[in-house]
């Protein structure tokens, strides 16, 4: 294959230079890395042979400006491997994935390079940089000693091996568990196997029976926006252990798709390269480039929510046994049933019903609710473009353009759960923003897996869908809004404890009542969401905070255990969290929100290894943010979103975090908020979690 006929290496004559969606295929990957990675290194090497003595200009500036065909062409091959993926692009994905790491890795080794990097860190104090050039320079220096740059050759060629075989480990997790989710799931054949079903689960059983080639049934697939509802309303409770247990096995099922040996691999490989780098474990080396920076301070946080969240979530189980027998029902609650029961009480407690609440809460209108609270916010418009050539008939494109007119962005939105892409949500980007060669416009993408409803229908969110569109936004907008000069601190390139905060802070914008009342329309009549429903929604969504507080601290606590262990070799990931489950008093009614043999987060990537925390350390950072806007009485108040678009949203990693919170906010956080906003006991005073991180 000639360049001519690789449309990956010919100019993208497409709008913005969106990637050629149309034209692309498997085959052209290879090839097309191959070539990229080339003209890396010969770019790479004319850094770290310039016979000039290295200045900020010919060493940082220009290691940010090498590789872009490369970057392009990789982001485009791993968003299409998540979203749109098929045999043969899993097949490329295999080969390339282990070629990529050593790639990228024996650059950071790269003992040259280092050098006139190393010459330029030492002195950067008197060089007359701007602060985001120091920036860059120090993150870059960080990159390669985190990396290993120092070690000796054996020792790096060691390493070297570690890391391609992690890749490879990590892309056959991830292919298993996407293998294990999109399959048939449990199949209803009869009006008896869908009692208790609302109309819109019933619909949207029906379209995954129709997308998987199944006639005359219904299908209950392991994604969770059609699991969790089905739990939550199906009567039959023979068919939701079959379905919970379905999906609570994922990865585990023996056989080819096993997930337990690699994981069991994945750990000991890393706890190897911790020790390697001069860590104990590998956790003390995740930590060391994170705001929490020792696993203490995060057991710290940890322990404030854990004990009042088994306490809460007890009281809550008691509820449902009593909720059980007044239905004549003399049973021991199940983590199948947990979900049943506790609909039924917050129906009884609160007077609501979720099933009432989704023809409110049409797909379309609350993205341009997303839409809408963004404009308010920061100014910005999204356009749609029908016309742009996209991956799937069900991605949806748009312009992004600032108050002024300008373009800063485009925006996709693939909201939709199917066979070819992993579950979950999650933002990625096609391009990332920088000004380092001129502007450069960002492409990002938000993914989603609601079930889609049949043609015709509007597909209907429940109010926790609705949290994770907005939830996925905010990761968007971080990516969107970014302005800086280079492309390795633009957008979500931060900390990764900081990064879940622009995220889970727009969150809170989808249920203000405002918001509600101007975009939470009756999908049938428009008539907008009743004052007293709103009120029920916001009161209800304080109910159940103890089980979705268990069920996330677990896996963060599991998760910290497993990469704090000083000898993993040989491990069983299900005997270690079945053990670490009882050491820490896990209610026998509620599991961990991902169990270990299908935790992507962990083992598909190393980005939220001993990191599973950082929802909730952003959390405690988003709920004391939000706290300013209704402090201001005002949550579209536009000094502080002013503060809030310049620190947080738009400077990327261009600021320390504790400094861009503290921008933001003018004080450090505490987790009082927090506390509050999940109904636990709060602490007597005021706690900052900053700047000394330990302090958690």
């Amino acid at each position: 294959m000639t360049h001519t006929d690789n449309p990956l290496l010919q100019r993208w004559e497409t709008p913005y230079q969106l990637p050629p969606f149309d034209r692309v295929q498997p085959a052209h990957f290879t090839p097309a890395l191959e070539t990229a990675m080339r003209q890396h290194d010969a770019e790479i090497d004319a850094i770290a042979n310039n016979a000039e003595p290295p200045t900020f200009a010919n060493t940082s500036a220009a290691l940010d400006r090498a590789g872009r065909m490369l970057t392009e062409i990789e982001l485009l091959f791993h968003n299409l491997c998540a979203s749109e993926t098929s045999p043969a692009l899993q097949a490329v994905e295999r080969e390339m994935a282990p070629r990529l790491a050593a790639h990228h890795n024996a650059i950071r080794l790269n003992p040259k390079l280092f050098a006139r990097l190393d010459v330029l860190h030492a002195k950067r104090a008197d060089l007359s940089l701007r602060a985001e050039d120091v920036r860059l320079l120090e993150r870059f220096h960080l990159d390669f000693t985190q990396a290993g740059v120092h070690l000796s050759a054996s020792a790096k060629q060691r390493l070297a091996e570690i890391v391609a075989r992690l890749a490879t480990l990590s892309t056959q997790f991830t292919q298993n568990v996407l293998a294990d989710e999109s399959g048939d799931g449990l199949v209803l054949r009869s009006e008896r196997d869908l009692a208790g079903l609302p109309d819109q689960i019933r619909n949207a059983a029906r379209e995954a029976a129709r997308s998987r080639g199944i006639a005359d049934a219904w299908v209950i697939t392991l994604s969770r926006s059609l699991i969790v509802p089905f739990l939550t309303f199906s009567d039959r409770r023979d068919l939701r252990e079959r379905a919970f247990n379905a999906w609570v096995r994922r990865g585990e099922n023996e056989g080819a798709r096993d997930n337990r040996p690699i994981a069991r691999e994945i750990l000991a490989l890393r706890c190897e390269k911790a020790r390697l780098l001069g860590h104990a474990n590998y956790a003390d080396y995740a930590l060391a480039d994170r705001m929490a920076k020792t696993p203490r301070a995060v057991a710290k946080l940890l322990a404030q929510v854990w004990e009042p969240a088994k306490a809460s979530a007890a009281a809550e189980c008691d509820a449902l046994r009593a909720m059980a027998l007044s239905r004549g029902e003399n049973i021991a609650i199940e983590p199948w049933d947990w979900r049943y029961y506790a609909e039924k009480v917050r129906k009884a407690r609160y007077d609501f019903d979720e099933a009432a609440i989704k023809p409110y809460f049409s797909l379309d209108r609350m993205l341009n609710a997303a839409f809408d609270c963004a404009q308010r916010l920061f100014g910005i418009r999204f356009i749609a473009r029908p016309d742009f050539r996209l991956y799937h008939d069900d991605v949806r494109g748009f312009e992004v353009r600032d108050r002024d007119g300008r373009i800063i962005g485009v925006f996709l939105s693939d909201n939709f759960a199917r066979p070819t892409k992993r579950g979950g949500a999650w933002m990625n980007a096609y391009r990332r923003q920088s000004r380092v060669d001129g502007d450069v416009l960002p492409i990002v993408v938000n993914n989603n897996n609601f079930a889609k409803a049949p043609a015709g229908e509007p597909t209907l969110l429940s109010d926790d869908d609705v949290r994770t569109l907005f939830h996925e936004f905010g990761h968007g907008l971080h990516g969107l809004l970014s302005q800086v000069t280079y492309e390795r601190l633009s957008g979500t390139r931060v900390l990764q404890d900081f990064v879940e905060l622009p995220s889970q802070l727009f969150e809170h914008w989808a249920f203000e009542p405002e918001v509600l009342r101007r975009h939470a329309l009756h999908y049938q009549t428009d008539a907008p969401i009743p004052d007293a429903l709103v009120e029920k929604l916001l009161q209800a969504q304080r109910f159940n905070q103890g089980f979705e507080t268990v069920e996330y601290v677990a896996s963060a606590l599991v998760d910290m255990a497993l990469h704090a262990g000083d000898a993993p070799d040989g491990i069983d990931i299900t005997a270690f969290e079945r053990a670490e489950l009882a050491r820490i008093g896990m209610p026998r009614e509620i599991v961990m929100r991902h169990r270990l043999p299908h935790f992507d987060h962990l083992f598909s990537g190393s980005a939220y290894a001993a990191g599973y925390y950082v929802y909730m350390w952003a959390e405690v950072l988003d709920a004391d943010g939000f706290e300013a806007f209704a402090e201001a009485g005002n949550p579209f108040d536009p000094t502080l979103a002013e503060r809030l678009r310049r620190n947080v949203y738009a400077s990327g990693g261009t600021l320390d975090p504790i400094a861009a919170y503290r921008a933001f906010r003018g004080r450090d956080a505490s987790v009082e908020a927090m506390l509050a906003k999940r109904g636990l006991t709060a602490p007597p005073r005021r706690e900052s979690m900053m700047p000394h991180s330990a302090q958690l």
